[in-house]
């Protein structure tokens, strides 16, 4: 089995409109070896290339309200949520859905990802607000390769390294024997996208093994989904969770509403958007 190392690389907080790849060259300078690959929260580089909506400004549907006031708190507060296996605290808020805050989220949902990502309890398609400030939540961004290869390319003009560069979602990949899917669009190539919410259940309701998901993975030709899967995995344990994990987590962690959190409360905080993993030498 292959054994590998892994480095968390923290910078300051990538606010929207950085210079993302003057920050990631900086971080990794002196770090990394030829073969390395290198991890990128998708989040971040939405966040710094302003791929990001403010929900404020959103006038919510019928259907947006029907999402937020019943199918999150009832459907998802009692039913799924206690199929997929959530927690207590998970429940509880699902049962206290925002109606006024969450519709507006579910319409940017539906705008963006379609019903069945709506539909989902949370990072609708990757659609995520943890680690952003106010009302803002990051998009999942277009082509995630091009964005690997502009990144991949400055290291090797910057750095002289030659790397395999990752784009990664906290979204769950789920495994099926030699299977893999996802209810998040446009992974890489080797995993299924599979109808958005019926894909979570079905995953969670299986109890199936699951991970972060690669969106794109440039620099290798021979990288499959598996080992993908595998080096996501490690980049997403040894990363943290920054701000929080959830919306719920990250007011929580600073005391305030779910709207309350200010970009300069953000940046008070570690983050780690970049990882190194490193295959060990036998």
């Amino acid at each position: 089995m292959t054994k590998y190392l892994a480095l968390a690389v923290e910078t300051s907080y990538w606010k929207p409109h950085e210079n993302y790849l003057y920050k990631i060259t900086e971080a990794l300078r002196g770090k990394l070896l030829d073969g390395d690959f290198v991890v990128v929260s998708e989040k971040a580089i939405s966040i710094a290339t302003g791929h990001i909506v403010d929900e404020a400004l959103v006038e919510p549907s019928r259907n947006a309200k029907f999402i937020a006031g019943v199918w999150m708190r009832v459907v998802w507060g009692y039913g799924l949520g206690v199929l997929c296996g959530f927690g207590v605290r998970l429940l509880r808020r699902l049962r206290a859905y925002p109606a006024e805050s969450g519709s507006r989220h579910k319409q940017v949902a539906l705008e963006r990802t379609g019903l069945l990502n709506a539909l989902l309890f949370g990072s609708e398609g990757g659609i995520d607000g943890s680690n952003l400030a106010y009302c803002y939540v990051s998009l999942p961004l277009g082509n995630v390769e091009e964005f690997a290869q502009r990144i991949r390319q400055r290291i090797q003009e910057e750095l002289g390294r030659d790397v395999c560069v990752v784009i990664a979602d906290t979204d769950k990949t789920f495994r099926f024997g030699n299977f893999y899917f996802t209810p998040r669009p446009n992974p890489m190539r080797g995993i299924h996208s599979l109808g958005g919410v019926v894909g979570y259940v079905l995953g969670r309701g299986l109890g199936l093994k699951r991970g972060s998901t690669p969106l794109a993975v440039v620099g290798r030709r021979c990288v499959l989904a598996g080992e993908a899967l595998t080096v996501t995995n490690i980049a997403d344990r040894v990363r943290g969770v920054g701000s929080g994990a959830t919306v719920w987590d990250m007011a929580s962690r600073f005391g305030v509403a779910v709207d309350g959190v200010s970009w300069e409360m953000l940046a008070s905080v570690s983050h780690k958007p970049l990882v190194i993993v490193r295959k060990k030498a036998c």
